[in-house]
């Protein structure tokens, strides 16, 4: 039986190793907490709380500020310092809302609401408005959104991403093994939604204990199957998971719903969980702190807005100065300058390698090879988009299927020459997309 897949991808390392067999541990953050109110696509949030406020865990701090927004909510309790202006991971300077940790990680009550069959659809999107769920596997769209497709007759599938094929992260795969009836459940909340779709628990088979606990969890369930993928990155980028699991094509004009799918990560489907069935809002995630310079690779249970500083010294600090930092994998994470910033909503991991390998490589004039064409699985040119980006060709670039690129990182990883074809590539893409936004 042919696997689940797509065309194109790469083996990169995964070391998944360092981390996938540390359990979830759990946090208590001592330092200032700080909540950027640009925590997701869309409007950002507005504060609702002034200096000197005491706020409590799971209290309300910033509301939606539009319908492409997602409310924060305290993860610690403690008083409100200020509110100013903060610097991200991305090294954007982001209003925030400070709250000095009182410590106590005194907290709201949190109420159930009524039994998920007696509630109906739009209170369930209501609900998941209200707790500040968005996308947690990278991009942040608020969640509430993407389950309030114009048509949810022509939904046919509800995807839970748990492909997890960004190298070294292992967060959603411990969320898998330990909370599994967590993810199922939530995975139920959003098939009641959509009265003709089926579930799919889209897997990467390099997690056959994942795969044999799902599959046995959902035996009796004929509305979810799990479905076995393929190892290769990007196995798990959108496009190519709704290939891989539907067979359906999306291209970058469209939406999954347009295909009639709607995709959700792990940790986004366990929050719609918690949402419904225990009236807790989004203060939480897991993420991975790893890399060969980390001490005690882990993964943790963290209570979003502390520092990665104060993360990684959870995880015993660094055995061997870094040459490499990064928030998130090796393929699509940022670099970071500065430990000292908060963790978000979409905070995936935390990777600190003894080796730059990517500062250390010397680009060399493009031999024509075609090996770029062969891994990228948007099927698209990366050689000669990379060099219409230099020369700032933009009608080129876009004649060339250029916006189709899902900046994967796949061209670069296996250019011969060492020619930075990604970097190249997004920086025309984000001005595209800003001239497109201005129009």
């Amino acid at each position: 039986m042919a696997k689940l897949t797509f065309v194109g991808g790469i083996h990169p390392y995964d070391g998944k190793d360092l981390s996938k067999d540390k359990p979830i541990q759990d946090v208590l953050p001592k330092g200032e907490m700080v909540y950027p109110m640009s925590q997701h696509i869309g409007a950002p949030a507005k504060p609702i709380v002034a200096k000197g406020d005491r706020v409590l865990a799971g209290q309300k701090i910033a509301e939606s500020g539009g319908f492409v927004s997602a409310p924060i909510y305290a993860s610690v309790s403690g008083t409100v310092k200020s509110i100013e202006t903060r610097r991200v991971v991305t090294g954007d300077l982001i209003q925030s809302i400070v709250i000095d940790n009182d410590g106590l990680y005194e907290s709201m009550e949190f109420h159930p609401y009524a039994p998920v069959d007696k509630l109906q659809k739009d209170e369930i999107i209501d609900i998941v408005k209200e707790a500040g769920v968005v996308g947690m596997g990278g991009a942040g769209f608020p969640t509430h959104v993407k389950l309030s497709p114009k048509d949810p007759d022509k939904i046919d599938y509800v995807i839970a991403n748990c492909a997890e094929c960004e190298p070294y992260l292992t967060s959603d795969y411990r969320r898998m093994m330990e909370e599994p009836d967590k993810l199922i459940g939530g995975l139920k909340i959003i098939l009641k939604l959509f009265d003709n779709a089926h579930g799919i628990l889209a897997v990467e088979d390099n997690k056959p204990d994942c795969i044999s606990l799902l599959k046995q969890m959902t035996k009796n369930d004929p509305q979810i199957t799990v479905k076995a993928l393929k190892t290769k990155y990007p196995q798990g980028a959108e496009r190519q998971l709704i290939y891989a699991t539907t067979g359906r094509k999306i291209n970058s004009s469209m939406l999954p719903a347009d295909v009639g799918c709607i995709v959700d990560n792990v940790d986004t489907v366990v929050a719609i969980y918690r949402a419904v069935t225990e009236g807790r809002p989004l203060m939480e995630r897991i993420v991975t702190v790893t890399g060969d310079a980390v001490a005690n690779p882990r993964n943790f249970r963290v209570p979003i807005g502390m520092s990665y500083q104060e993360l990684l010294d959870v995880a015993g600090g660094f055995k061997q100065d870094p040459e490499k930092i990064i928030c998130g994998g090796p393929m699509m994470g940022f670099g970071m300058f500065d430990l000292n910033v908060p963790t978000t909503k979409t905070s995936t991991a935390l990777l600190a390698l003894t080796q730059d390998d990517v500062s250390a490589m010397e680009p060399s004039p493009c031999i024509n090879c075609g090996r770029c064409v062969e891994a990228c699985p948007g099927r698209i040119v990366p050689s000669l988009l990379a060099t219409y980006a230099e020369h700032f060709d933009e009608e080129s670039f876009v004649e060339h299927n250029g916006m189709e690129c899902c900046e994967c990182g796949c061209c670069s990883f296996v250019c011969p020459a060492k020619r930075p074809l990604t970097q190249e590539i997004k920086s025309m893409r984000k001005i595209q997309l800003a001239k497109k936004k201005k129009k």
